[in-house]
């Protein structure tokens, strides 16, 4: 009984976590777009910052699966402010916008 609770409460952690992950807004730079695989590569600007630059401390670079809607109009370089869903391990972003 308690390793169901537990398990239960896990669970409910993770996909509040992943919830609260989704409605940030995130900041950064787009360093390359895979139109072919549906994916865009985004380095994150530093905490407390409005957009990244070349040599700043905001994290690695990460990759995230795209709808091909959303790529048209987005190249390497383009700043942007993007808000991310994880499910399964997959990070997904679900809005992202130029700034």
């Amino acid at each position: 009984m308690r390793l169901t609770q537990a398990l239960l409460a896990g669970s409910l952690l993770a996909v509040i976590s992943s919830v609260t992950f989704a409605q940030e807004g995130l900041t950064g730079t787009v360093t390359m777009v895979n139109r072919i695989n549906g994916t865009v590569t985004i380095q994150p600007a530093p905490n407390g910052t409005e957009s990244a630059t070349v040599g700043a401390s905001g994290g690695a670079a990460e990759q995230f699966k795209v709808q091909a809607g959303m790529l048209t109009a987005l190249h390497a370089g383009d700043r942007v402010t993007f808000s991310v869903s994880e499910t399964g391990g997959t990070k997904s972003i679900t809005k992202i916008e130029k700034r």
